[in-house]
């Protein structure tokens, strides 16, 4: 059976039992099923939930922070005699692939603030980017490819990140 379908069942039997089917008691009894189903991992079916769980909650903080300091980047910029921006249009080469991969890639660049996703090329090879803190093209390609890009594919894909995958010896 499903991990996460199970861990869902948990949660509603957990609420079910103290009677409460509040947003915040589904979420504890989410938790304890959790911990339960990662006590009782040997006794199931192998399965990667266990990870892809740790690594969807690990992105979400990874995204989070980058949402507060694009934020802060923008407030200073506005609340401040001298702009710092240095707007530009890039074109991002992709190793994203399917439609969800890069569809999910250019709204998480564009729910970053200062950074907007433009277009796709035809080919589905480079995504165009607006940024608007961009003095070196290079370096804004660098960050998008090495935070959203690496991490939102290792978390689609069901693998790790290249830098953990290289620090647990498991090289491609």
């Amino acid at each position: 059976m499903n991990h996460f379908l199970l861990n869902i069942a948990l949660a509603l039997v957990w609420a079910a039992l103290t009677g409460v089917f509040d947003p915040a008691n589904l979420f504890v009894g989410f938790v304890l099923g959790y911990l339960t189903l990662l006590v009782a991992q040997r006794a199931l079916d192998p399965s990667p939930y266990f990870g892809t769980l740790r690594q969807a909650l690990a992105f979400t903080v990874f995204f989070v922070m980058e949402l507060i300091l694009a934020n802060l980047r923008m407030a200073a910029d506005v609340v401040t005699p001298t702009h710092y921006m240095r707007p530009r249009v890039l074109a991002l080469p992709l190793d994203a692939a399917t439609d969800v991969e890069i569809t999910a890639l250019a709204h998480l660049i564009s729910l970053t603030p200062g950074t907007l996703s433009l277009d796709v090329s035809s080919d589905r090879q480079l995504l165009y980017i607006h940024a608007m803190y961009a003095p070196d093209a290079d370096r804004v390609r660098r960050d998008i490819k090495g935070g959203f890009e690496r991490r939102l594919l290792a978390l689609i894909r069901g693998g790790a990140p290249q830098e953990e995958r290289e620090n647990h010896g498991l090289r491609n």
